[in-house]
């Protein structure tokens, strides 16, 4: 059985959370990352909604009320939540674009018993990700 590292992040206004964490599963690097949990807000969202190939932007203020998801240093694969004012939800792909306003509270979680990694899948025509023990791992 392995174990996990975690990395506790506070991302700041103006930063893209997309690119932070690109950035951070790179330079770790995370082998098999993955998100516990992550709130805060945003001055905008872009989302790729479900079953479409275009990004929506959401050119408000919003709340982030989950961040689903795998990362390691070729690709990362999350899900984010977020309300708006009014209490109304949206969720779907993260993408670039999505702008911290005040603060992003994040906890990720590395499992060092496994390595992820990101290749062509023929069924799909996406990134898929692969699962591998860690060497050394039963």
């Amino acid at each position: 059985m392995g174990s996990l590292k975690i990395y506790p992040l506070r991302l700041c206004p103006g930063q893209d959370l997309k690119q932070e964490l690109e950035h951070f599963a790179r330079q770790q690097p995370l082998q098999a990352g993955f998100v516990l949990t992550a709130i805060g807000s945003l001055s905008q969202a872009t989302l790729r909604l479900a079953d479409q190939t275009g990004d929506h932007l959401l050119a408000e203020r919003l709340e982030i009320l989950a961040l689903n998801g795998s990362l390691c240093a070729d690709g990362l694969h999350l899900h984010l939540t977020v309300a708006d004012s009014q209490g109304k939800t949206w969720g779907g792909h993260l993408r670039p674009g999505c702008l911290i306003y005040t603060t992003a509270e994040i906890v990720l979680a590395d499992s060092l018993a496994h390595r992820f990694s990101r290749q062509p899948d023929p069924t799909t025509g996406y990134l898929e990700l692969q699962i591998e023990q860690a060497a050394g791992d039963p």
